[in-house]
């Protein structure tokens, strides 16, 4: 009888495996992020856990047993999410990993950007003594979270810890703990005037994609700052550009782009209002652990089960 498979298209610990594997002891577990270790496999695989672009052309262009992909990233933007629904694969994100990391993130982003960290950095380089105007602070101000998920809720906790007044966009409206007051994304340009920062936390669908343009930055206060740490096309990057050239905005903490990497032209490497980061503001030293454990075990179990995964399953209508 051939035996079920599961492939890991990560390098993970190999505690982790055996963990897997007592679960599923009478089937076959391919674990290596190297395609040369999945490829021969990966047509019979019935679970995957750890998308790779590579994959696409064995699992949809051709005939597989594949029957549900649990991602190791948030975001599932860039997978083709039409062929694997059209295949009726059931498909679960890594949603709700990145709470803790990137919310740090952005309040080192929005601290630094405040207390002119990144100038005093660049000055240490020359040994330069300079105040560089520092003048503003971050308690009691307003902030704007665009997306309340994971990463918005735990923002929203840590800027109460600042005595921040917090506005919340998402699409239901409904209300959060630590958020005071919540909208929708249809409300987007009522709010915007009124922040002191403007977080977005959003996945990239074809309702998110450029809803930052020209028109919404100048609606912004001249005194306040993007942080965007969702996805790069969320923004009009050109527009971005202006309107921090033209100083409609104070300045942004950006660690997501159009074109990852950042091309070494782009305007945006030179603005001394600008902080960039490479995609990092996920980056923990916990990621597997919380994937694996709070994500993966648990969807696995409800899959032995001949149940459908509920945590983070990816709802194809709305691409999050």
């Amino acid at each position: 009888m051939t035996k079920r498979k599961l492939i890991i298209a990560r390098n993970i610990d190999q505690d982790y495996v055996e963990k897997i594997k007592e679960m599923i002891p009478n089937w076959e577990i391919i674990v290596g992020k190297a395609s040369s270790v999945w490829q021969d496999h990966i047509q019979e695989a019935e679970v995957i856990a750890g998308w790779n672009k590579e994959m696409k052309e064995y699992v949809i262009e051709k005939e597989c047993n594949l029957r549900w992909v649990q991602t190791w990233s948030a975001g599932v933007n860039s997978l083709p999410l039409h062929k694997l629904e059209e295949k009726c694969i059931t498909l679960t994100s890594a949603n709700g990993v990145h709470a803790f990391p990137i919310s740090e993130t952005i309040f080192a982003l929005m601290l630094a950007l405040t207390r002119k960290i990144h100038a005093y950095v660049r000055n240490q380089l020359t040994k330069t003594w300079d105040e560089a105007n520092l003048n503003l602070e971050i308690h009691g101000k307003t902030i704007g979270i665009i997306g309340v998920g994971a990463i918005g809720k735990e923002t929203a906790k840590i800027a109460k810890a600042f005595g921040m007044n917090v506005i919340g966009v998402r699409h239901s409206g409904k209300p959060e703990e630590y958020v005071d007051h919540m909208y929708t994304p249809q409300q987007l340009h009522t709010i915007l005037p009124t922040c002191d920062y403007v977080v977005i936390t959003l996945p990239l669908t074809k309702e998110t994609h450029h809803l930052f343009q020209s028109r919404e930055f100048q609606l912004m206060k001249p005194s306040s700052f993007l942080i965007n740490i969702g996805r790069g096309e969320i923004v009009a990057e050109e527009e971005l550009i202006e309107a921090l050239r033209e100083r409609q905005i104070a300045g942004a903490g950006l660690d997501v782009f159009a074109t990852e990497p950042l091309p070494e032209n782009s305007p945006l490497w030179n603005f001394d209002n600008v902080i960039i980061t490479p995609h990092t503001a996920g980056s923990t030293e916990h990621y597997d652990k919380r994937v694996i454990e709070d994500i993966f075990i648990p969807n696995l179990k409800s899959y032995l089960e001949e149940k459908t995964p509920a945590i983070n399953l990816v709802d194809y209508t709305k691409g999050y």
